[in-house]
C-alpha cells in the first residue's frame, strides 16, 4: 500500500510583495516628512514677516500719533504752564534758520529745508504733560531713529536732538525706503507695485493748505506761498520694511509696506 503525502501551500507574502509594500511605505513617509519640512519652513518665514510687520506697525502708529499731537496745545493740557518762549510755536521744527525764517519744503533733496525732509522730521509738541519737546525721526542707513528732548530757546532743533548728541535711539530696523538702485531693482522683481518709478520712496510727505482750494490740502512743495514747516497740517508716513531673512522656501525677498497719515488738531501759537 502506497501512502501519498500531500503538502499544502502555506499562505504568506512573497519577497516581491514585501519589497513593493516597503517601497510604497517609504514613498508615503517621504511625502509626509516633505510636507512637515515645508510647513516648518513656511512657519519660520511667516513668523519673520509677522515680526517685521509688527515692528513696523508699532513704529508707524507712534509717528502718526506724534504728528497728530503737534502744534500749540490748550493751556489746560499743562499741569505747569511753560514760559512763553518755550511754547510750541509751530507743528514741525525746521533746520536751518529756526525759528527766524521758515525754510521751503521740497522733495528728493529739493527745497531749502534740511528738516523736514523725505527721511527726517522734527515734531514740536506738548509731550506727556511735561512741557514742549522736540521729537525727531531720522533714517540713517536702514534704521529709523527716534529721540525726544525738551525744547531749548534759540537752539537748532536738528542739533539739539541728534544721533551725535546721544539722545536718539534705534526705533525701526530694516527700513528700505532709501534703498540703492540695485536693491530697488531686486525688490521690484518680487513686488512690482513697490517703489514706483524705480526710485527711493519718502518716509514723510507733508501737506499744507492749498491757496487755490479745493482740495483743501496739497503737498507743501506745490502749495506756493503756504510752503512752510509752520503750515504743515498733515504728515503722510510710508514705511517699507524687509524681513530679517529671505523666504525659507523660495529664497525670495520678503517686504511689507505700511501707510498712515497724521493730522494735527492743535493750532499754531
Amino acid at each position: 500500500m502506497t501512502i501519498v503525502q500531500k503538502f499544502e501551500r502555506q499562505k504568506g507574502f512573497t519577497l516581491i510583495e514585501i519589497m513593493v509594500a516597503m517601497s510604497v511605505f517609504l514613498v508615503i513617509c517621504g511625502a509626509m516628512f516633505g510636507l512637515m519640512n515645508m510647513s516648518q519652513k513656511r512657519f519660520r518665514t511667516e513668523s519673520q514677516v509677522l515680526d517685521s510687520f509688527q515692528q513696523a506697525r508699532l513704529g508707524l502708529d507712534e509717528v502718526v500719533r506724534d504728528a497728530g499731537d503737534t502744534g500749540y496745545p490748550p493751556q489746560n493740557q499743562f499741569s505747569t504752564l511753560p514760559a512763553t518762549a518755550l511754547d510750541s510755536i509751530t507743528p514741525v521744527a525746521w533746520s536751518p534758520t529756526y525759528p527766524a525764517t521758515p525754510c521751503v519744503i521740497g522733495t528728493a533733496g529739493g527745497g531749502t529745508c534740511t528738516t523736514p525732509g523725505d527721511f527726517d522730521v522734527i515734531f514740536e509738541e506738548q509731550y506727556d504733560n511735561t512741557g514742549v519737546k522736540w521729537v525727531r525721526y531720522t533714517l540713517q542707513g536702514t534704521t529709523l531713529w527716534r529721540g525726544a528732548v525738551n525744547k531749548t530757546v534759540g537752539a537748532n532743533p536738528a542739533t539739539a536732538v541728534s544721533i551725535a548728541a546721544g539722545n536718539m535711539f534705534p526705533y525701526v530696523t530694516n527700513v528700505m525706503n532709501n534703498a540703492t538702485v540695485a536693491q530697488i531693482a531686486a525688490f521690484r522683481a518680487a513686488y512690482p507695485a513697490m517703489f514706483p518709478g524705480g526710485i527711493a520712496q519718502p518716509i514723510f510727505q507733508y501737506y499744507c493748505p492749498n491757496p487755490g482750494a479745493p482740495p483743501a490740502l496739497i503737498l507743501c512743495q506745490n502749495a506756493g506761498a503756504n510752503n512752510s514747516p509752520a503750515n504743515i497740517v498733515d504728515v503722510e508716513v510710508t514705511l517699507i520694511v524687509q524681513a530679517t531673512r529671505n523666504d525659507a522656501q523660495t529664497r525670495a525677498l520678503r517686504l511689507v509696506e505700511l501707510n498712515g497719515r497724521g493730522h494735527r488738531i492743535n493750532p499754531n501759537q
